[in-house]
């Protein structure tokens, strides 16, 4: 568990005013009692009320030294780390539509099974995530920019069109291009024969980009991408290169693989082709970006990882103060003691 944090600890110190507060409460009931025992009635009134009636009459104070403990720790405005809803979510999803996704061993097939799934997740996510839709095989394209509708989504995933070839690293590069538009990342130069040597993709054939300073691997929240794919790279950008450049950007990528691990030979309408499919560097993929990395043999397995994704990517870890948490627990006790004050004794406190 993540320990508590405060902003204002130096007004933790007024907790050692409770153990001041416990021993005058203390005596002030032992010169209560002294009090008594000076007047016969009073003795005969506190007998007459018995053990539980002495016990009672210390829970409504025990109750509000409590709501004051809660009032102290509400002004040192503690902080903790919390589950939260994630704000201003962008998720894009590439998805690999090379001819191999035409295989049926993941029933009814691997690319129809593939976009009910994606369809399926985008039912369980909030509206106010927007998703982009990326679809690559021998190159990538921008299928749906990221949008909030998710009837547009749906029609974009309906339309995928079957092609040849295996450019992974096509998929990422075009999803980082779509998450940062103004990035400078040149999508016609990626791997052609004008990359500079030694020069980053995105920079690569610009004049005078924007220095660009890389961040913490997974820090940037507000966005994500979840590649999809039953194959291994044929084509096109090396997949680490471009998961590095996402790992700079802080970008998250969730990869998700399908089919057959050991590989296959596939045929459709004549003809035929071995598909394998490279965990190794999907898992790498994820790992350098610190995301995860899933394996679905099946097209309930698919949805399971879909599931899994739509829940993780909902909900983000943040430090958040809670001071008012423990502000309302102490208004909560204050309320019940000075409650049972009044029902037990027709008095507060």
């Amino acid at each position: 568990m993540t320990p508590m944090n405060f902003l204002w600890p130096q007004f933790l110190w007024l907790l050692l005013a409770l153990p001041v507060l416990i021993v005058l409460y203390l005596w002030l009931m032992r010169r209560k009692k002294k009090l008594a025992m000076r007047y016969a009635s009073l003795s005969i009134v506190r007998e007459a009320m018995g053990a539980g009636q002495s016990f009672r009459r210390h829970v409504p104070p025990l109750i509000f030294l409590l709501a004051i403990a809660a009032m102290l720790i509400a002004a040192s405005r503690p902080t903790a780390v919390v589950l939260l809803p994630s704000n201003n979510q962008t998720i894009i999803l590439a998805m690999d539509v090379s001819g191999s996704m035409r295989a049926a061993d993941v029933l009814p097939s691997r690319i129809v099974a593939a976009q009910e799934a994606a369809k399926g997740f985008l039912k369980d996510l909030p509206r106010s995530v927007k998703v982009g839709i990326v679809a690559f095989a021998g190159s990538a394209q921008v299928a749906q920019l990221p949008t909030t509708n998710r009837e547009d989504l749906y029609t974009a995933i309906d339309a995928f069109q079957l092609q040849r070839g295996t450019a992974t690293g096509n998929g990422i590069m075009v999803s980082l291009a779509t998450l940062f538009p103004d990035a400078g990342i040149d999508i016609d130069k990626l791997s052609g024969p004008s990359r500079q040597r030694g020069v980053p993709i995105e920079q690569a054939g610009k004049p005078g980009p924007k220095e660009f300073v890389p961040v913490a691997p997974g820090s940037y929240t507000s966005a994500a991408i979840i590649m999809l794919t039953d194959g291994q790279r044929t084509t096109g950008v090396d997949p680490l290169d471009a998961a590095k450049i996402a790992a700079d950007r802080g970008v998250r990528v969730y990869t998700v693989g399908v089919g057959t691990v050991d590989g296959e030979t596939i045929g459709f309408e004549g003809w035929s082709m071995r598909v394998r499919l490279d965990e190794e560097t999907l898992k790498a993929v994820a790992q350098k970006t610190n995301a995860d990395y899933f394996y679905a043999g099946t097209a309930a397995d698919l949805k399971k990882v879909y599931d899994t994704l739509s829940s993780r990517l909902t909900v983000e870890k943040k430090e958040t103060e809670i001071s008012a948490l423990f502000a309302m627990v102490a208004a909560l006790l204050a309320v019940v003691s000075a409650g049972l004050s009044i029902f037990w004794f027709n008095r507060i406190l």
